[in-house]
């Protein structure tokens, strides 16, 4: 369910409260939560899962994506987010996490090919953020 896409970082399609426990046996030390409340009827709330995590001491943090597309303060935002250990990053499908990662990476400076090529493992395809990837990592 937890795919992973580099050593720290994983994403997921949307998870439940359920899942917290298996995200902490796995070492995860931040749920990072990129789906706006109330997108799907039969998703579970962003505070039962900040609950879940709260109870399980994992850090949570919100950064939901919405239609309008990313922004430079929720990449600066998972950026931040990133650096709080092992972070899980899950929306409806696992693809927006990923691209946040990738854009939140190249800020850091990661290199945009090795970026696209760990999300490629992952089965995820940001290639078309390549030209984004290179501006942002400057």
């Amino acid at each position: 369910m937890f795919i992973r896409i580099t050593d720290g970082v994983s994403v997921a399609p949307q998870i439940s409260p359920e899942d917290v426990a298996a995200a902490k046996a796995q070492g995860f030390a931040t749920i990072v939560n990129n789906r706006p409340d109330g997108e799907s009827p039969d998703q579970p709330p962003g505070a039962a899962i900040a609950a879940a995590c709260a109870a399980a001491g994992i850090d949570y943090v919100a950064i939901p994506i919405d239609h309008t597309g990313f922004n430079l303060d929720q990449v600066e935002a998972m950026a931040g987010a990133l650096a709080k250990g092992p972070v899980l990053a899950f929306c409806r499908s696992g693809t927006r996490s990923c691209n946040l990662w990738a854009l939140a990476a190249a800020k850091q400076g990661g290199e945009p090919a090795e970026i696209v090529a760990a999300a490629g493992e992952g089965g995820y395809n940001v290639a078309g953020l390549l030209p984004l990837l290179k501006q942002l990592k400057g």
